[in-house]
């Protein structure tokens, strides 16, 4: 009887081979859904936002990350300059800067008493 029963177990650990190729294939699938669902959308909107600051320039009307609109007066190193209002001017850091408008709106908003 104990012949019958080894025979059983060294069947039942001797299966181990296949499950850790399956665990292998299991974490490769993992990192490639973490891959195309955090890392790659974040790497592209980080690259979008920096080619949105390295081409803003002097006329263009902008939303600041904290709701501020203005139209950009001077552009500096790592700063710019936006008139929200006349005669007022404020400085921000470019990476602050969240979305370009189109030109006018700035003028259309403040027909419309906003």
């Amino acid at each position: 009887m104990n012949l019958i029963e080894a025979a059983h177990a060294a069947e039942a650990g001797g299966g181990g081979g296949g499950s850790g190729l399956i665990n292998i294939v299991f974490l490769g699938g993992f990192v490639l859904i973490f891959y195309f669902l955090l890392i790659r959308p974040q790497s592209k909107r980080r690259k979008e936002h920096q080619a949105l600051v390295s081409s803003l320039a002097k006329g263009n009307e902008v939303v600041t990350a904290g709701g501020v609109v203005g139209q950009i007066t001077k552009v500096e190193d790592d700063f710019i300059k936006i008139r929200v209002a006349p005669k007022i001017e404020m400085r921000v850091q470019k990476s602050a800067v969240s979305a370009t408008l189109p030109n006018g709106t700035l003028k259309s908003l403040d027909e419309s008493g906003g």
